[in-house]
């Protein structure tokens, strides 16, 4: 089995970890050589605003392959003759933080030249990026009579954007990114202003998060898919089919366009896990390999030696439910 035999325009690479360098030391080598077989994007788990000018969100920048990877980009397309381009498909907001939408409405609003004072209506950055308008309702700009006119304009943007698409170009591009993430915060903020317990409050951000993922993923489809196909790499629980995360929102409106396989790892000395037990898929995927290997999903039992500190989610019924494959690094 050979990566580059996937057929899908959307080839989701899931990683089980972020924080074992390996996976995407790996994962920059894979795009290379799909980069051959007719793949012209790559969609990171960070901030999609930030991706336009290279950067990155959820602290993903301290990873040497990223920064690697962004070096290498731009070597390539020095020289390409169809370049290769570099998304974040992920929301601007953290679990437990989200910025003002003020910044993005306001790209839009100077491309489009609409005269609306945003400003007015956000107030104070800071009321909107402070931990309590996420953690406590009461506190949340989201549900006031100003963000609900936010709304309002937010989608009033959008149609005039879209008004312009006859003339699209690079800008048009950039001020369609930064529309959907404005758009996408009020929608986060609104979230953040219902009350509820914390469980019920994180689930009910998880799954908008999802959804806005989701929804750039689907944007990313629309844009690259007439250059060629596009390498997403994220976190297993981001694109697994199974569950109600974005790969399972995506993969339903796409079917065998988009592809799922699954991140593993036998043992890690940087997150502290060891060797894993003979009968667990894990286990099952190590014998045999000595770097990394592409196999099919494997038979097993979910390994019991992991902590959620270390970072490593391990395989499981849900995450290889409705896999391509598993890519199991030694």
């Amino acid at each position: 089995m050979d990566i580059a035999d996937f057929t899908a325009e959307l080839l989701a690479l899931g990683e089980p970890t972020h924080f074992e360098p390996a996976c995407a030391r790996l994962r920059n080598d894979l795009f290379a050589r799909l980069a051959e077989h007719g793949f012209r994007s790559i969609a990171l788990e960070t901030d999609r605003v930030a991706a336009l000018d290279g950067g990155f969100s959820h602290d993903l920048g301290e990873v040497d392959a990223n920064r690697q990877l962004i070096a290498w980009l731009r070597e390539y397309n020095e020289t390409a003759g169809e370049p290769l381009t570099f998304h974040g498909f992920d929301a601007p907001a953290e679990m437990f933080s989200a910025p003002s939408p003020r910044s993005y409405l306001e790209h839009v609003r100077d491309h489009v030249g609409v005269d609306v004072d945003i400003a007015a209506l956000t107030g104070d950055d800071e009321r909107w990026s402070r931990p309590e308008a996420i953690l406590d309702p009461a506190q949340s700009p989201g549900a006031t009579a100003e963000a609900r006119e936010l709304r309002v304009v937010a989608d009033d943007l959008l149609v005039a954007l879209t008004a312009e698409a006859p003339r699209l170009d690079a800008a048009w591009q950039r001020a369609r990114v930064h529309a959907l993430a404005g758009r996408g915060l009020l929608r986060y903020h609104a979230a953040s202003a219902q009350p509820g317990d914390r469980d019920t409050r994180i689930a009910r951000l998880a799954g908008l998060r999802a959804v806005l993922m989701a929804e750039n993923l689907l944007d990313i489809h629309a844009l690259e898919a007439p250059r060629g196909r596009t390498l997403v790499f994220a976190h297993n629980g981001h694109l697994q089919r199974s569950g109600s995360g974005a790969g399972a929102i995506v993969g339903a409106l796409l079917g065998d366009r988009y592809a799922f396989v699954a991140g593993s790892l036998g043992r890690s000395d940087a997150i502290g896990l060891g060797e894993p037990e003979p009968d667990t898929y894990e286990g099952r995927l190590q014998e045999g390999t000595k770097t990394w290997r592409l196999a099919d999903v494997p038979a097993g039992r979910r390994r019991t030696d992991t902590k959620p500190e270390r970072g490593y989610f391990g395989l499981d019924a849900d995450v290889l439910d409705g896999a391509a494959a598993v890519w199991h690094i030694a």
